[in-house]
């Protein structure tokens, strides 16, 4: 996992080729949240990250520099076309300079290729599949927060070397659960582990009962969640009816947040194993941050999408007060 120490060391670099070229609008810099709104990774990113992306600009003090600082919110509605749509009206029509947030992966891959193509600036910390910084790495985007990489070889290695050494994955069916799944089974297999079996679900399915069922007959020590979200709840809430954890089998939630425990309850969220990039609670500096205090949203409590879209926001703000004209690499 990046410490926050090393993503600020790092981010100044990468933008002082891509943040550059893509010059201030119209004296405005504008930053285009695009998120999930309405559907299963609204919970953990959507209307809180354009919150959260308000509160680092005023954090920032963008007012007080004499800088015009302007956010843009769109709904993606988890669909790759509709995402690239706004990417290309916010940057062709509305003059966006950066695009944050992004959750859903297949989406990011769009954007990234877009962004790249544009001469604008990417800064990714919803979608996780490690593609964007492996066979889909570009110049001018910068993956925030975590990815499928250090989400297998956290929870995963860890899991395996405590003798969690048989996995049986429920995936979901696109770029994220694919690369998440590929990842933690490199990681399984490296370990000496063996993967009994794998079942593929649709994005924000509803009923995991045949899944959870075909997970729970390969008597599989660990049942790897390579899904987030709504669908990661919701295999959760049902593994608890189907009694799979009092059965003896452990599930590894491979991208849990803060807030999905939250809605479980510790009820149903007993045996569950994963990994926190960020916890509010972990230390006297964490409970002191100014990143600790939530946002006004209905549950009250912030995953950590949201405490990286402050931190991204605010150096959005920095970069692009100091950036210099450069040429970006093609």
């Amino acid at each position: 996992m990046f410490s926050s120490r090393s993503i600020f060391a790092a981010v100044p670099l990468a933008f002082a080729a891509s943040l550059a070229q893509a010059q201030i609008s119209d004296g405005v810099v504008k930053i285009g949240v695009l998120s999930d709104m309405s559907s299963l990774y609204s919970d953990i990113a959507g209307s809180g990250s354009t919150v959260a992306a308000r509160m680092a600009v005023e954090d920032f003090g963008a007012a007080r520099k004499g800088m015009k600082v302007e956010i843009l919110s769109a709904d993606h509605l988890n669909k790759p076309d509709v995402g690239s749509s706004i990417a290309r009206q916010w940057y062709d029509v509305d003059k966006v300079d950066v695009i944050v947030d992004v959750p859903t992966s297949s989406i990011a891959l769009a954007i990234n290729q877009i962004t790249r193509e544009k001469g604008k600036a990417f800064l990714v910390s919803g979608a996780a599949t490690s593609d964007l910084t492996g066979k889909a790495c570009s110049p001018n985007t910068i993956h925030w927060t975590y990815d499928t990489w250090m989400l297998a070889n956290g929870t995963g290695n860890a899991i395996v070397k405590t003798g969690g050494d048989t996995w049986y994955f429920i995936t979901a069916d696109y770029a994220f659960g694919l690369a998440l799944e590929r990842d933690t089974e490199a990681v399984v297999l490296k370990n000496g582990g063996k993967v009994l079996g794998k079942v593929r679900h649709p994005l924000n399915a509803q009923d995991f009962s045949s899944f959870l069922l075909q997970a729970q007959a390969s008597k599989a020590k660990i049942v790897g969640l390579a899904n987030a979200g709504g669908d990661t709840t919701n295999s959760i809430k049902q593994a608890a009816e189907f009694g799979i954890v009092k059965g003896g089998q452990s599930l590894a939630g491979m991208l849990v947040f803060l807030s999905d425990i939250h809605g479980l309850g510790l009820d149903k969220a007993q045996g569950l194993i994963f990994t926190e990039t960020f916890y509010w609670d972990l230390n006297d500096q964490t409970r002191h941050s100014p990143d600790a205090s939530p946002p006004p949203t209905a549950a009250n409590t912030r995953p950590w999408c949201k405490q990286a879209c402050i931190r991204r926001s605010r150096i959005t703000s920095r970069q692009f007060r100091r950036a210099r004209p450069t040429t970006v690499p093609r």
